[in-house]
């Protein structure tokens, strides 16, 4: 898994033969500054772009094939030992309103250089039947997370936020609830040279901008209805600065922008989840101990833990999704939810690239 938050590629190696998932070796490998450069350009129209394009999907297929590899080397695995690499790609364009969704890879490399059967680009079938292509986790939370005597949320915050919802014995439903880390990240490497704010410590010392809040929060987005899904080009450092007045302090922004992911997430459980009475998270922003302080003093009536009191690591449930998604593909199951993508039905997702 790489997700929006280009920090780098988790890879993890899963045993699937139990319902609950058996976490077996992890290895994360951090995107070079280059390579993070280059994948942010792509985010815009720029020049050369296709050429661009395949090299950088090379470039990340052998950064994946030496994170598997090396996680293998972890456990002691072979990787004819591996029935399938579920790989998800970069998202660098997320278009579902024009009809694509671009996670660059190269899945035959991958293949190649892994030796291991690959499954990737698993969100354009859901776009083809007219979903969103996210978010794809839910069905796996539901497999995983579901109980039948709670009703449970569970909460990723990566670079974009998103949520499953989980009554017991009623439709799972999941959507994207807007900004997670993504503008934070941008603008703790812009003020305060740092690639995020560890912990919420510098959010921690500023102040909410009640004026400021009130502008990001009219974002058309956030008040759109589920099922809907975005990503980093709906939410950019551009945008933030068409807002900020120039006698508020950096620490201040942060402060707001944490407010904002915050509400994203508080808002949408309160509008849309009813009954809900525990919440699971998971994700980068899970480790950020001043949002979840926040969001306990928003939703005081919910308990909010994280997803390792379920038995998955909080930085890992995004790879073991979709390892399980590449197992769902290779079986003939279907992975998405049309009640959460908005698809017209259940579809197989993925692209088998054999070993």
């Amino acid at each position: 898994m790489s997700g929006t938050s280009l920090d780098g590629v988790d890879a993890a190696l899963v045993d699937l033969s139990a319902a609950q998932p058996r976490l077996l070796a992890t290895h994360w490998l951090a995107y070079p500054d280059d390579l993070k450069a280059d994948l942010l350009a792509l985010h815009e129209p720029g020049e050369n772009e296709l050429d661009q394009s395949a090299r950088i999907a090379n470039r990340l297929a052998d950064l994946y094939a030496e994170a598997t590899l090396a996680a293998l080397t972890k456990a002691g695995v072979g990787p004819a030992q591996v029935r399938a690499l579920g790989c998800h790609g970069q998202t660098v364009r997320h278009q579902p309103a024009r009809g694509y969704t671009l996670q660059i890879n190269n899945g035959a490399r991958l293949a190649e250089r892994t030796g291991i059967t690959t499954i990737a680009d698993f969100r354009s079938r859901d776009i083809a039947a007219g979903g969103q292509g996210a978010p794809l986790v839910p069905a796996f939370h539901a497999a995983v997370f579901g109980a039948a005597n709670a009703h449970r949320v569970i909460v990723n915050i990566g670079g974009i936020s998103n949520l499953t919802d989980l009554p017991p014995g009623g439709p799972v439903r999941g959507w994207d609830c807007g900004p997670g880390n993504l503008v934070m990240d941008a603008w703790t490497r812009l003020h305060f040279g740092c690639d995020y704010d560890a912990g919420g410590a510098i959010a921690a010392r500023g102040t909410v901008n009640a004026a400021l809040l009130t502008q990001m929060l009219e974002h058309p987005f956030l008040a759109a209805p589920p099922p809907k899904s975005t990503g980093r080009e709906d939410f950019t450092v551009a945008w933030l600065m068409t807002l900020i007045q120039d006698d508020t302090s950096p620490e201040d922004v942060l402060a707001t922008l944490l407010e904002l992911t915050v509400h994203g997430i508080s808002d949408a459980i309160r509008q849309h989840c009813s009954g809900a009475s525990e919440v699971y998270l998971c994700g980068g922003g899970a480790h950020n101990l001043t949002l979840i302080a926040r969001l306990r003093a928003h939703l005081p009536s919910l308990t909010i833990e994280k997803t390792d009191a379920l038995g998955s690591p909080i930085d890992w449930v995004e790879a073991i999704a979709f390892a399980w998604l590449a197992k769902r593909c290779l079986e003939g199951g279907t992975g998405n939810l049309p009640a959460v993508t908005g698809a017209r039905g259940a579809r197989i997702l993925g692209a088998i690239y054999p070993a």
